[in-house]
């Protein structure tokens, strides 16, 4: 679980936009990029290479 002080302050790489925490697929989620940064090991990757594209099914989930 990501504390929420680090996130409070944790932005998307690429756009710095503000960024979702998903504890059921353990990721942190970028809407404005439509990105997906993998948490592992504790340990948010926050590389555009790691990240996954979302769905657009995803995306609109995001509300």
């Amino acid at each position: 679980m990501i504390d929420k002080k680090l996130l409070d302050i944790m932005a998307c790489p690429l756009c710095k936009s503000p960024l979702r925490y998903d504890n059921a697929k353990q990721e942190l989620i970028c809407k404005a990029d439509r990105l997906a940064f993998p948490i592992r090991d504790d340990i948010p990757v926050m590389l555009e290479d790691e990240a996954r594209r979302l769905s657009l099914e995803e995306y609109d989930a995001l509300k």
